[in-house]
């Protein structure tokens, strides 16, 4: 309000004036704003956390508090909560000498406890006194639909509390606070635990001669975060120089909107094995560990998509190396055990991967 009432106001020869308002009025009515404005101390809202990672997941309850500290005897009028997520993607590209943006949004769910006050008087309103007060709200999350939480490149999925608070005659107070959702693994069992192979051979020419081949094998596609990645391979080396192989995990996010696409990829890590000299034919075994810290992988968003990728890379010099990408899937570190108990997850349950 304090803003918009300067605005307003115009200088004319050194004398402060608005249409209709005297000097002295405008003066006593900023003074007002200011006063009303300092009536609120503070207004926050916060929640619970369930977990040492301050994570939620489908279906569970998000209860919170509002605090609200005032300087006088104020009437509330209304206190709602809205808990809402929702994911946004834009960018831009170079079209010639025009630059074209292109942005989408989807909307995940919106919930809103439409008054958190004790019940006061008729009308809802409730009188609080100098000090400080505190209400509570809890919300049960979804069960299905809702992507993990993430930031990319040109876009996140983001989940909000809100709080609203209004007063009769004045501009209404806004809070808001954002809480991580980590969505539960919903894949089948034929999905994770289906093995992956890649071949790829090349004939060594600049240089050099003969042939070099590769075959690499994983045991399964889903691995949860922190979890050992094991690769096992066989690697042929019959030409005249040496190979060394390189394992690679990186992330892939996809963006979407108005009928186009954008990429980003991050490499997440990268490791080498020891080098192989000419002739070799030799089986290998290489662990990769799953960061923990990295987000799960996102396939339930129309407009964000987050996939991972192993690449193998037998690098030879002087000329193309050789690469096999295996796709991956990376799960939730764990889940809880009620939930596989109330057989939501009943293929994963059996699997036994977040024991």
């Amino acid at each position: 309000n304090r803003c918009i009432f300067k605005t307003r106001i115009k200088k004319t020869e050194g004398i402060i004036s608005t249409p209709g308002i005297s000097y002295k009025y405008a003066y006593n009515f900023r003074l007002d704003l200011l006063f009303l404005e300092m009536t609120i101390r503070n207004f926050a809202i916060e929640y619970d956390a369930l977990n040492d990672r301050n994570t939620f997941s489908n279906g569970d309850t998000l209860a919170g508090r509002v605090i609200v500290e005032v300087s006088k005897e104020t009437k509330i009028k209304t206190l709602t909560v809205k808990a809402k997520g929702k994911a946004d993607v834009a960018w831009t590209e170079s079209q010639g000498e025009n630059n074209v943006t292109y942005w989408d949004k989807e909307k995940y769910f919106s919930q809103t406890v439409l008054s958190v006050l004790p019940e006061d008087k008729a009308d809802g309103s409730v009188t609080l006194v100098v000090g400080r007060h505190v209400f509570s709200f809890a919300f049960q999350l979804p069960y299905q639909g809702l992507p993990s939480s993430f930031k990319g490149a040109h876009g996140k999925i983001h989940y909000r509390l809100q709080g609203k608070l209004t007063r009769s005659l004045r501009a209404a107070s806004k809070t808001d606070t954002k809480f991580n959702f980590l969505a539960r693994a919903d894949y089948d069992q034929s999905t994770l635990m289906a093995p992956q192979h890649g071949s790829k051979d090349k004939n060594v020419i600049f240089f050099a001669s003969g042939n070099i081949s590769m075959d690499i094998f994983l045991p399964k596609t889903g691995y949860q975060q922190g979890e050992g990645l094991v690769v096992d391979g066989e690697i042929v080396n019959s030409s005249t120089r040496k190979i060394v192989p390189k394992y690679i995990i990186y992330q892939k996010q996809s963006f979407f909107a108005g009928g186009q696409r954008a990429v980003h990829t991050t490499q997440i890590l990268k490791e080498k094995g020891e080098p192989l000299v000419s002739p070799t034919r030799q089986n290998l075994t290489k662990v990769l560990v799953i960061p923990p810290e990295i987000s799960t992988s996102i396939h339930n968003c129309r407009i964000l998509k987050v996939e991972y990728r192993l690449k193998v890379i037998l690098d030879v010099s002087f000329t193309k190396n050789p690469v096999i990408k295996l796709p991956l899937i990376v799960l939730p570190h764990r889940t809880s055990s009620n939930v596989l108990e109330a057989g939501l997850y009943p293929d994963l349950a059996k699997m036994n991967i977040f024991n």
